[in-house]
Order: C-alpha cells, then structure tokens, then sequence
C-alpha cells in the first residue's frame, strides 16, 4: 500500500518558519515528480511547489516564491517544504502528492498527482 505521511505542521508566529516533511512508503517516488499543495477552510487545494524527479527543476505558487524551497532526498523516499517568513494567509492544511508518471515534470495542476498524503496542519498567527 502506497502511502504519504507528512509531518512538521504546527503553529508558528507570522516570520517564523516551519519544515515540512513527506515520508513515502509502498514503493519508490525516486523516478516521479512531487508537489506540495494546501487548502485553507473554505477555499479549493491549490498548488504551492513542486520538483521534478531527479530535483533539478522547481515551480512555486506566485504567493510563495522567494519564502518557501521544496527539496528532496531520494535515498530516503522523502520530499521536503521549508517555510521562511510565514504570513496568516498561509495557514492551511498541506498535502504533499506524488506523480503516477515516471521521469515527469515539476507538475503545478494537482490533476497530474496520483497519489496523496493525508494533510498536515500548518497554522500562523498574526
């Protein structure tokens, strides 16, 4: 069984930052793009940031560009979210996804992912 697990959320003061992590298990990402996603109360998932296989290639959502660097390890299976300079508007619930795709793209369109984690809370006060 194929499964996600993120980790790292928590409640942080707006500038602070948080490290979110994505374990995968059940079989290997190492050949498959990985996002990260997040859906605040009342708004659709969107995209935050994304890495191609091999982590040469990124993308990120115009609101956090410069703030947040996704990475990965594939020895270990893991994908990585560093927040810096976190804002209010960025509380949310955040998901990390992975392509069914080999070889692929930092993909941005959250039709592209196949598979997903469960969420972590991320929650920053003003």
């Amino acid at each position: 069984q194929v499964q996600l697990a993120e980790s790292g959320g928590g409640l942080v003061q707006a500038g602070g930052s948080l490290r979110l992590s994505c374990a995968a298990s059940g079989r290997t990402f190492s050949r498959n793009a990985m996002g990260w996603f997040r859906q605040a109360p009342g708004k659709v998932r969107e995209f935050v940031a994304a890495i191609s296989w091999i982590g040469y290639n990124t993308d990120y959502a115009d609101s956090v560009k410069g703030r947040f660097t996704i990475s990965r390890d594939n020895a270990k299976n893991t994908v990585f979210l560093q927040m810096n300079s976190l804002k209010p508007e960025d509380t949310a619930v955040y998901y990390c996804a992975g392509t069914g795709s080999s070889f692929g793209p930092a993909a941005t369109d959250k039709a592209d992912y196949d598979y997903w984690g469960q969420g972590t809370q991320v929650t920053v006060s003003s």
